[in-house]
This record gives C-alpha cells, sequence and structure tokens, in this order.
C-alpha cells in the first residue's frame, strides 16, 4: 500500500495533473512528467538499481531518495484505535547518509539519461502492535500503518559524479588524501570515509594514484574539482 510520503513527494516532483502509475518497457513507474520517468524511493536504491539501468537506455529518468533526518514515532493501542504514545526516535540521519545507500547504486549513477534528488525530510511514522507469528519480524513488535511527511529540510540534485561532494560538508582534503583524511575532515568513523570514497571512486568523482603505507591514495579529477 502507498505511503502518504510516497503519495506527497510523488505530488511535489511530479504534480497533481501528471500521469501516474504507469507501465514503461514492462515497468511500473511512479509518475511520467513530458519525457521524464520519476521514481519516488522509499526502500533501497539496491532495490530499483536495474530497473533505472534499464529504462535510462531509452529514457530521461529522475530517481527521489529521502533521508529521513528525523522520526516521530506515533503508537497506535491498535490498528486504527487510539494514540497510544508518541515520541522522538534518537536516530537522525543527513545528507552524508545518502552514501548508505548510493554504495549500491554505482552501477547506474552516473548515466547521461539519469538525475538523482536526495531529499532530507522530517516524517512521523504511525504504528500498531504486531500480531502472530508476524510479530517477531517488526522492529519494537510494532506493524508500520504509514508515514507521513512533516518537512523538507534540503535536497541535492546529483547529474553526474562530482555533484556526489554536495553530500559532504564544506571540507579540505589534501592531494592526493587517503580515507584517514576524509574521516578526519568530515568527523567520522574511517570504515564509513572508506564507504564513501568507494562510493567516490567507482563514480569517477576520485581516482586513485597510488599508495601509503596500506593506505590508498586518491585525488580528484580537475574537470570534478571545477
Amino acid at each position: 500500500m502507498e505511503t502518504s510520503l510516497h503519495r506527497d513527494l510523488k505530488v511535489r516532483y511530479a504534480g497533481d495533473d501528471a500521469r501516474t502509475e504507469i507501465r514503461v518497457d514492462d515497468y511500473r513507474i511512479d509518475a511520467i512528467v513530458g519525457d521524464q520517468l520519476i521514481e519516488i524511493q522509499l526502500s533501497s536504491l539496491s532495490a530499483i538499481r536495474d530497473k533505472i539501468r534499464a529504462l535510462v537506455k531509452h529514457h530521461d529518468v529522475l530517481v527521489v531518495k529521502p533521508i529521513i533526518a528525523s522520526k516521530l514515532l506515533v503508537k497506535r493501542k491498535k490498528k486504527n484505535g487510539k494514540v497510544a504514545d508518541r515520541r522522538r526516535s534518537p536516530k537522525k540521519c543527513k545528507l552524508i547518509d545518502a552514501f548508505d545507500e548510493l554504495v549500491y547504486f554505482t552501477r547506474a549513477f552516473p548515466h547521461p539519461n539519469l538525475q538523482v534528488e536526495i531529499v532530507l525530510v522530517d516524517v512521523e511514522e504511525w504504528r500498531f502492535p504486531g500480531h502472530g507469528r508476524r510479530r517477531r519480524h517488526r522492529a519494537g513488535d510494532f506493524e508500520v500503518e504509514d508515514q507521513k511527511l512533516v518537512e523538507i529540510h534540503e535536497h541535492r540534485r546529483l547529474t553526474k559524479s562530482g555533484d556526489l561532494w554536495q553530500l559532504l560538508p564544506d571540507i579540505k582534503l589534501p592531494s592526493p588524501f587517503h580515507t584517514g583524511h576524509l574521516a578526519k575532515a568530515v568527523g567520522i568513523e574511517r570504515w564509513i570515509a572508506q564507504r564513501i570514497t568507494y562510493v567516490l571512486r567507482e563514480t569517477g568523482a576520485v581516482r586513485r594514484v597510488g599508495k601509503q603505507g596500506n593506505a590508498n591514495l586518491y585525488s580528484i579529477p580537475r574537470a570534478k574539482a571545477a
């Protein structure tokens, strides 16, 4: 079932009058605006990687990927029942967390016919108690009834590999640099910096230029740095 979050983002990017839930080349597409196909992807980008790779061969495609900055958990006593509790989830995300998704999308992005919009949002997540065997497979023994869009904070449109730097804070790196430099500059653990660098390398936003001890060294191609 379509969530409110998915529906609201679809309206925001496609408009009320757009053609929605259209079949194109054996795939179901969220919306079409002019000649552009629009996909709103709430779950992992890996789930649509092959679909997008097929579609961009002949179509212009925009993939909208929301990243949840903060989440208000609204718990009902039962399905469609009264609200029993509201609390803020301790988990918070930033634009940089989009690399956790993009690591599975490097075989699709970049491509001349593909744009990826990363959207940082606040949501409400409405839940109710789970039942039976399914209950054990739900975090906190609750099933998700709906997710609702509360606010959009930021968005970044990625059209080429160099645009991936927009997801990082404004930092200065030596040239060449290794993942330890990136980790220190951003204030993250090194394994996270390694994942980010993997995405940058696989998409062409950086290139490997040598080694320093056991660490690979990278540089930013001049065209990407501009």
